[in-house]
Formats: C-alpha cells, sequence, structure tokens
C-alpha cells in the first residue's frame, strides 16, 4: 500500500479554508482543549467527513518528512498474549519494531511505548492504529512522535 507521495511547502495564506480548518482541529485534539473529535470540528465548524478526508494530506513543516518512524504509546491489560497480538499485527504489516519500552504494570495496566520503522510497512499506519483499536486488551493509544 505504499504510494509514492510529493510533498509541497505552501504558503498558508494560499491554502482552501478547509485545510486551515482541519489543521486547527488537529491542534485543538493535540492540546487536549477538546476531547473528541466531535467536539473539535463542532469548535471550528467543520464536518466530522471533512476532517477525515483531509486529516492525513496536511501537516504543520515540522512532520513534512513524516513516514519514516513512528513511536506509539499504548495502555495495555496486563494479561497473557496482549502485547504479542499487537506485535504480530506491526510483523504482519512489515513494520520494523526499532524499540519497545513496558512499564511495570499498575492496577493491571502496562504503559507500552513501541517506536515503529514504517518505510518499508504494506499496511498505512493509520489503518493499522485502527486494528491496535479493537485489539483485546488494547485500553488507549497514541502517536507520540512521527519522524
Amino acid at each position: 500500500m505504499k504510494a509514492d507521495k510529493k510533498f509541497y511547502i505552501v504558503d498558508k495564506a494560499v491554502l482552501p479554508e478547509i485545510f486551515l480548518k482541519v489543521m486547527d482541529v488537529k491542534n485543538l485534539l493535540e492540546s487536549h482543549k477538546e476531547k473528541t473529535v466531535q467536539d473539535a470540528v463542532n469548535k471550528v465548524g467543520i464536518s466530522r467527513s471533512a476532517f477525515y478526508k483531509y486529516r492525513d494530506a496536511i501537516f504543520p513543516l515540522y512532520e513534512n518528512t513524516r513516514g519514516r518512524t513512528v513511536t506509539i504509546m499504548f495502555n495495555l491489560d496486563d494479561t497473557k498474549g496482549v502485547l504479542s497480538n499487537l506485535l504480530n499485527d506491526i510483523a504482519a504489516a512489515e513494520g520494523n519494531i526499532l524499540t519497545i519500552n513496558q512499564n511495570i504494570p499498575v492496577n493491571g495496566i502496562a504503559s507500552v511505548t513501541i517506536t515503529i520503522e514504517t518505510e518499508a510497512m504494506t499496511e498505512d499506519i493509520n489503518f493499522l492504529m485502527k486494528k491496535f483499536e479493537n485489539l483485546a486488551g488494547v485500553h488507549s493509544l497514541k502517536i507520540i512522535a512521527r519522524e
């Protein structure tokens, strides 16, 4: 599924308003000023479908090198097989795991941070994230870094 993409640096003054509003939604979510996509799009004044349509097409300049590595933080049940299932999904997508850091579980929940090299992956990272969300034992996940 790896596609050849071209990136351009464009002055935000010439971008259509929808792209700027999508960035506003992303900023609201990343800063935790809004907790849900629905709340953020309501505040900005766009539809959820418009946000989802364009969210992977616009990034701040510091993210223009995205695609090489991604670091994801997970909160997982401390039960046998949960982390293994997650790692199997990464391997099936041909992601190369660079680091795994797991904290000692507290109240049955383990915090795990995984950095994945995504260059040769056969699945889009967003598709993989949706897969992770549906795995039994995954409480939450968040991309904390991209390079």
